[in-house]
């Protein structure tokens, strides 16, 4: 650790709960409470490591405003979230570039601003929570005034439960499309894997649509070669079905019988070479190896999730009813899963085909 991070608010792990440390941390004790409220509530390790970064950054700032938990106002963080914005990260694109949409690209985007504006907002929950004294600070939600646009389409409207609550303090974000690989670029990308572990790794995350960190927690046991079924557990530790590809199958069963080495280790993938050798592979291990196939195979877009998009849209190409893809790709909310039947192009063509000819047969 560098002797200026030693010199600032840190967070640090101790028997894996996670805690402040540094200068001034002895007057944000709450946030070492609210992180081991969210172990206690069985919280994925990340969300709560992720929280915990985002609340060292504004630990970091209320100690450079002056300012303690106590003395936050909703005044305050309005003044948070315009230090938010105005914030500028060193090593990214000057400030003279900008997006197609014209947004800086040297500055946070709007998805890590709401995030932590999340887990500032559980913060002061938390607190009111323990000692109701102590109201919190956060605006309360308003409900929507509007549908969202599946709903409002007509295509979710059987889904409609309540309104879904709006943050007064969360920033508008870009809702971007997924981008698929073409059918040419995954062929490249495939073709330049090697080993039935890569293969097999690849082969999850496009003939299943698992995501990365899916893949790597597979045990042995959650893959049924004979019944040809996965066990996945996805996101909120959600369990969930897949039905394994035949073909991906025997790749599975060759790397089974060829390539995993012996290891006490029940999880499915394991590093096979230098000195981690049987232990599992890591998520940097896993964007090691798409970042060099990358490279090899000159498909620049081919990172883990491209895969899993690409599997989405083929679903939606395909027709597939829309129920049955949010529980084949583990989405929670079905308006996720519907950014998919939008963006399939062979349906949008034939759609377009067809009403061009109708407009055609009237004229």
């Amino acid at each position: 650790m560098s002797t200026d991070n030693r010199d600032r608010l840190r967070l640090e792990q101790d028997g894996g709960r996670w805690y402040l440390a540094g200068p001034g941390a002895d007057g944000l004790r709450v946030i070492d409470e609210y992180l081991g409220y969210l172990a206690d509530r069985n919280y994925s390790p990340k969300t709560v490591r992720a929280y915990g970064f985002d609340l060292v950054m504004f630990g970091r700032w209320l100690l450079g405003e002056g300012f303690g938990v106590d003395d936050v106002t909703t005044s305050v963080l309005l003044r948070f979230l315009a230090a938010c914005r105005a914030a500028r990260l060193p090593g990214r694109p000057g400030p003279n570039v900008v997006d197609l949409a014209g947004r800086r690209l040297d500055g946070y985007a709007a998805a890590t601003v709401n995030r932590r504006l999340v887990a500032v907002s559980g913060l002061f929950a938390f607190r009111a929570m323990r000692d109701p004294a102590l109201p919190s600070p956060v605006p309360k939600v308003r409900e929507a005034q509007r549908l969202v646009p599946g709903e409002k389409t007509g295509l979710l409207a059987h889904l409609v439960r309540k309104p879904r609550p709006r943050s007064a303090l969360r920033l508008r974000e870009p809702r971007r499309l997924p981008r698929p690989l073409a059918v040419s670029e995954a062929a490249r990308l495939l073709a330049s894997l090697r080993t039935w572990r890569d293969r097999a790794i690849a082969g999850l995350m496009l003939y299943c649509g698992l995501r990365s960190c899916e893949v790597l927690a597979l045990d042995v046991a959650d893959v049924d070669i004979g019944r040809g079924w996965i066990r996945v557990w996805g996101k909120g530790a959600k369990e969930r079905a897949v039905p394994l590809d035949s073909d991906l199958a025997r790749v599975i069963q060759g790397y089974l019988l060829a390539e995993r080495p012996e290891s006490g280790s029940a999880r499915l993938f394991l590093v096979a070479k230098g000195p981690h050798r049987g232990q599992p592979l890591t998520p940097a291990g896993l964007r090691t190896i798409f970042r060099y196939h990358r490279q090899l195979s000159g498909v620049t877009a081919g990172h883990p999730h491209a895969l899993r998009h690409s599997f989405g849209t083929a679903l939606a190409e395909a027709g597939v009813d829309l129920s049955v893809m949010q529980a084949l790709l583990g989405h929670t909310h079905v308006d996720t899963t519907a950014r998919y039947i939008h963006l399939a192009p062979k349906r949008v063509k034939e759609e377009f085909d067809a009403a061009r000819a109708r407009i055609r047969r009237q004229v």
